[in-house]
């Protein structure tokens, strides 16, 4: 007997050996609803996608040197309007804090 007519037995009769079905399926939007989703998803691809490579030098290296990661930076500063600073101790430890959530 091959290799290959073992795996074919090794699935019972009738199961074609793909995923369990009895794993609840979860939407990339979560379960409480589409909402607006795609407004808000299309919205995020078009801010992340419009950005020079120059500006995102920038947000890169800042980020590095606040200890952040490109993403939290940018998000501070569409949610903010504003770009952190070094003296923004508070802030900037409520953004890690949340990492952990």
């Amino acid at each position: 007997m091959s290799d290959r007519e073992d795996d074919t037995n090794a699935a019972t009769t009738g199961h074609n050996g793909g995923p369990p079905l009895d794993d609840e399926h979860v939407p990339e939007w979560g379960r409480d609803g589409i909402g607006n989703y795609f407004y808000w998803k299309g919205a995020y691809n078009k801010v992340r996608k419009n950005v020079s490579r120059g500006v995102a030098m920038f947000r890169v290296e800042k980020a590095q040197r606040l200890g952040l990661t490109y993403e939290e930076y940018t998000l501070e500063i569409l949610e903010r309007g504003r770009h952190l600073q070094v003296e923004d101790v508070e802030r900037i430890a409520a953004i890690k804090r949340k990492r952990r959530d």
